[in-house]
């Protein structure tokens, strides 16, 4: 069962979606504004958001420009608008995850619902994406960037495809959004799709796009993300993950630019420009057989690396101090300040999860500074900190990290008890009970937190 959130002005309109999703065992709730459907995500979780947008208006594109913003990583399916390819285009740039044609009909209700929610099953396991932030993810003089920089340039200016490699949390995404802002092509669609946020039927049905009738819950034709890109941009992070099957038809569209939706026997030309991102070793994939070598060759044409940022530490103080600028305006902090000598503490450490790591870092150290000064004595305690509860899955529950001598050591159940209620609630006290926010300074998706808050009897 998910709990689903509709947003729509018109009752008579929603209430027959509302009874098809309890019929398919879900439990939903209608909102008829904008502003209280806000105030709804921000004191309660949510799996899945359906905004009903018939017709196309402004107000509901600014709705799901501000729930992606707030709550990145909550599915939004759209019900209605969407009539041209031009509109289903900018309800995907505001935040839309995949459409209802037919509201009404059960199969397609259940097939758009559990997609989401298998998205954002995925999703809820990795680390949180770093913010499309492109100034922000471009920033650095060291020698690295300015090569980099240079060289985006350049690729920007041509057609060819771009292969972006770096390891995790180096910003792939934000190169990719500059390269299409600074390309030819910048007033036209960038759509973005993650290879490893859905399995391959899924992934297979959201690239491509189906026929009518093509399978269960098909009950019209729906253009994939390829088609959505035509003229502009399409982005596919995470490339090295796609399975064979899936491989040779991304070569086919790569070579031929063309492809079949599901159930049609048409081929479809496009006019798409192909960015791709992986943080996989694809040499070696190709060397073992894992990844095909001509799908290779194809995609590398023009190769962007992303220095990692223990290969240009310089950059760090840089970073801290825009991130510190950042959080502390949007936390209400700007007073605060950071010493030099905790700016050196933050150059010697390793971050692994490179720019995205530091980015996450600087906002717990926002959210829970003493006083206007940061010092290195509350940066040493943060990096010792470690959550004490992790999550398996969205739809399981948490479980507590704890060395303990024996299970059946009660004092020191009782006394981590205490002490994760304690850490809960002095969190939730400084993001003013903002539960997104508090889930992200404490490094937990927001169902965790949910869980964790329901388990130790603190009201969600």
């Amino acid at each position: 069962m998910a709990k689903v959130l509709i947003v729509g002005p018109d009752k008579a309109a929603s209430e027959p979606l509302c009874e098809v999703l309890a019929s398919l065992g879900h439990s939903p709730t209608r909102i008829g504004t904008n502003a209280h459907s806000l105030q709804v995500l921000d004191t309660d979780v949510h799996d899945i958001v359906v905004v009903d947008l018939q017709p196309f208006a402004a107000s509901g594109l600014e709705l799901l420009r501000e729930i992606s913003k707030r709550w990145s990583g909550l599915p939004i399916v759209v019900a209605g608008g969407g009539n041209t390819v031009a509109e289903t285009v900018e309800m995907i740039r505001a935040g839309a995850a995949d459409f209802l044609v037919q509201r009404f009909d059960p199969d397609e209700v259940s097939y758009v619902i559990n997609k989401g929610l298998v998205a954002a099953a995925t999703r809820s396991s990795e680390p949180p994406r770093m913010s499309v932030r492109t100034e922000s993810g471009l920033m650095g003089n060291a020698s690295p960037m300015r090569e980099l920089r240079e060289t985006l340039r350049r690729a920007a200016a041509a057609s060819a495809t771009v292969l972006i490699r770096g390891e995790s949390g180096t910003g792939k995404e934000l190169v990719a959004r500059a390269v299409h802002e600074q390309s030819a092509r910048r007033l036209k669609p960038f759509v973005k799709i993650d290879c490893t946020s859905l399995p391959e039927n899924l992934l297979e049905s959201e690239l491509f796009g189906y026929e009518k009738g093509a399978f269960t819950g098909a009950v019209a034709a729906k253009p994939g993300r390829v088609e959505l890109a035509d003229q502009g941009t399409l982005f596919l992070d995470e490339i090295g993950d796609i399975s064979p099957a899936m491989q040779a038809k991304l070569l086919r569209l790569l070579q031929e630019r063309r492809f079949d939706r599901i159930g049609s026997k048409r081929p479809t030309r496009v006019d798409v420009r192909f960015l791709l991102a992986t943080h996989r070793d694809l040499d070696t994939m190709v060397e073992n057989g894992e990844f095909r070598a001509d799908l290779f060759h194809r995609m590398n044409v023009v190769q962007l690396w992303l220095p990692p940022l223990r290969s240009r530490r310089d950059d760090i103080e840089l970073l801290a101090s825009h991130f510190l600028n950042e959080f502390a305006a949007a936390n209400g902090r700007t007073n605060l300040a950071i010493e030099p000598d905790a700016v050196k503490l933050l150059r010697k450490q390793r971050w692994p999860g490179n720019v995205r790591q530091l980015e996450n870092f600087m906002e717990r150290l926002v959210v829970l500074a003493e006083g206007n000064t940061i010092d290195t004595a509350q940066i040493e305690r943060l990096l010792v900190q470690r959550p004490s509860f992790v999550t398996q899955s969205t739809t399981t529950s948490t479980a507590v990290a704890v060395q303990a001598s024996s299970p059946s050591d009660t004092g020191l159940e009782q006394a981590v008890r205490a002490a994760e209620t304690d850490a809960l609630v002095r969190t939730l006290q400084c993001t003013r009970g903002n539960r997104s926010a508090a889930a992200r300074v404490l490094g937990v998706s927001r169902q965790t937190l949910y869980n964790k808050l329901k388990s130790l009897g603190i009201e969600p």
